[in-house]
């Protein structure tokens, strides 16, 4: 019973991804009428530059700053949580509340904000664990709004936070004036319980003003404003009077709240954050990549059904009736095809790293598709990925144990330590000369030096172990044996055509599964660099399953013709041969920043291509891992098939 529970949980996933369920500790807070609640603060974010926290911008700040991080993945991604001045009362309209006064401007402040608005840096507030956001309207080609059939109102979707301020000139030559947004009207949409009375916060909604407030006298405990009597069904605009930024200007900061009711329950308040993205792209690169997998499948079936078939059969009748006869095609190479590759042990730990992080990203993606990686669990994405690939260190042990003594290598201490050290050493090498970087900068994107002692401590105390308790039990197994012996002398490769060059065919082989990804690719990037939320999971497993099956399928097409030639070095060739995939991957960042991103500064892009180059790193030890032990399989069920003296 509970197996077809969890089934049917899986296909409701994946035929609705945006529509899973939350994790049994995300419960819903109830709030009755008049309940006080306080609004938390996140770093600022550009498109353009690196993040910084809220307090670096001369905003009303609290007598005690208080930081609310809750996982490891929210510091990883830069998330850098306070508490705040503003508070609001539940279902209570307020207009034009004052939260402070910014007496004099100097001149290092305005820089800052000048610097805020020229890189379009936008304020990100959490009310009830819910990001503010700007609404927008989903817009057909004509310009029009696209009215929801359910509904009968325009579709809308949010755009997280809201812009520091803004720039005009009045020519295109002329020098610059900025205004800052120092009043926000927030929109709380609630749901109520018919039966208590009882609300739950189902949206917040924010729209940012500049307005230069005028009063007659300031009173710290009970200030008023004469920019405040207007209509409190109406927003402050950007109109006659906006405040400008500039040295021993005087900035009053206030914010209006209005409640409304809404009919979205609470477990479906995301859904609207959700809907940037188009599902129609998304089911596209999925029908895609389908496309190039049943190709590739004929490809493989048509070698596997007639072609293998047809040579077992020839070489067992001249084994039977003729057994002088001369060998032809992949079968002359039986002796040398199992030969140890050249630097084995590096090999060993190549295929170790990759199965680590294939586990790794495989569980994740379980867990993402059955709901329990929630976008209301801020960073609990990366902290799952990251403890995942901890306990995973067991599974890359054991496949390096097996693989270096079937290889008939001796020092298996000497190889875990390398394949324990290798991949995660690269990663942490370079996030801690980035970070060196960005403290320069003083960045919201600087890891803490505590963080950085925790990802010691998980790699030195809990996956180094693991890497060698499961290498110990991984050597200790005994090895399958080989279906052919192996020669003493091995045997001459003849010249091969151009075409079947390693680098040629590594080349051609990664194009194919890097064409079943790259549309999702796009989309991941987006969610990584332009600060979207990716929730499309049931999708991303349907081509992450369909990357691994068109991996197998072309290294096993290329390894084939490849014994074919009589060429047997395919050990470090069949890794290669799918893992050029990476390359692509690589290329295609590097187009996307081109063409997507307007990053002009120089960490920023230094920071881009070096997390983009471990990104192609971590799809080469995948890719190739899964094209090796497909072609491994395959070499042993073929040369297993035939007889050989």
């Amino acid at each position: 019973m509970r197996a077809a529970v969890l089934a049917l949980a899986l296909c409701a996933a994946l035929v609705s991804p945006a529509f899973g369920f939350y994790l049994p500790g995300v419960a819903p807070q109830d709030y009755a009428r008049d309940d006080l609640i306080n609004f938390k603060v996140n770093s600022i974010r550009s498109d353009k530059a690196l993040p910084m926290e809220y307090y670096k911008l001369p905003y009303c700040q609290p007598d005690h700053i208080v930081s609310s991080a809750e996982n490891l993945g929210e510091v990883l991604r830069g998330d850098r949580i306070f508490n705040s001045l503003y508070q609001i009362q539940m279902r209570l309209d307020e207009r034009c509340k004052v939260v402070c006064r910014v007496i004099a401007l100097t001149p290092p402040q305005v820089k800052t904000i000048h610097e805020a608005i020229e890189y379009e840096y936008r304020v990100n507030m959490i009310l009830d664990n819910l990001p503010a956001a700007e609404v927008r309207q989903h817009l057909d080609e004509t310009g029009a709004p696209i009215i929801d059939e359910t509904t009968g109102q325009p579709r809308k979707y949010y755009e997280r936070g809201f812009p520091v301020g803004v720039k005009v000139s009045e020519s295109e030559d002329g020098p610059h004036r900025f205004y800052v947004n120092n009043h926000a009207r927030f929109t709380i949409l609630y749901h109520r319980d018919a039966d208590t009375d009882l609300a739950r916060i189902v949206g917040f909604e924010v729209e940012p003003a500049s307005v230069r407030h005028e009063y007659d006298r300031w009173d710290d405990s009970a200030p008023r404003l004469k920019t405040c009597a207007g209509n409190a069904d109406e927003p402050h605009p950007l109109g006659e009077s906006p405040q400008i930024v500039a040295a021993g200007e005087e900035i009053v900061f206030t914010y209006d709240v209005v409640f409304k009711s809404s009919p979205v329950r609470w477990a479906s308040r995301w859904d609207t954050y959700l809907q940037t993205q188009d599902r129609e792209i998304h089911w596209f690169s999925v029908v895609n990549s389908a496309m190039i997998l049943l190709f590739l499948s004929g490809m493989v079936a048509m070698i596997m059904i007639r072609t293998l078939r047809r040579d077992i059969t020839q070489y067992n009748q001249l084994e039977t009736v003729e057994e002088t006869a001369e060998e032809t095609g992949w079968k002359l190479v039986h002796g040398d095809v199992f030969r140890p590759p050249p630097a084995p042990g590096a090999l060993s730990v190549c295929i170790g790293t990759g199965s680590q992080l294939l586990g790794m990203t495989f569980v994740t993606m379980i867990f993402a598709v059955l709901g329990f990686l929630s976008p209301a669990n801020r960073g609990g994405l990366m902290t799952a990925m990251l403890m995942l690939f901890v306990f995973m260190g067991v599974i890359n042990g054991y496949v390096t144990g097996r693989m270096l003594r079937g290889f008939a290598l001796t020092d298996w201490q000497g190889h875990t330590l390398k394949t324990a050290l290798a991949f995660p050493s690269v990663v942490f090498a370079v996030v801690f000369a980035l970070n060196l970087l960005v403290w320069g900068r003083r960045s919201a994107a600087a890891v803490p030096f505590g963080t950085l002692v925790a990802l010691l401590l998980l790699w030195g105390a809990i996956n180094t172990p693991l890497v060698y308790v499961g290498s110990y039990f991984g050597f200790k197994t005994t090895p399958p044996e080989t279906p052919v012996r192996t020669n003493k002398i091995p045997r001459q490769v003849p010249p091969q055509p151009w075409y079947m060059s390693p680098w040629f065919s590594a080349l051609v082989g990664g194009v194919l599964p890097f064409g079943a990804v790259f549309i999702e690719l796009f989309f991941i990037l987006t969610s990584m660099w332009l600060h979207q939320t990716y929730y499309i999971f049931g999708i991303l497993f349907l081509v992450y399953l369909i990357l691994v099956l068109t991996c197998a399928e072309i290294t096993i097409v290329l390894c084939y013709f490849q014994l074919c030639g009589e060429d047997y070095r395919w050990w470090w060739r069949s890794f290669f041969t799918s893992g050029s995939s990476a390359l692509y991957v690589f290329m295609y960042s590097a187009f996307y920043f081109a063409t997507k991103l307007d990053i002009t500064r120089t960490v920023p892009t230094v920071m881009y291509f070096c997390y983009m180059g471990l990104l192609s790193l971590g799809f080469l030890m995948i890719t190739g891992t899964v094209g090796f032990v497909s072609c491994l399989g395959f070499v042993r069920a073929i040369y297993g098939s035939v007889k050989i003296d």
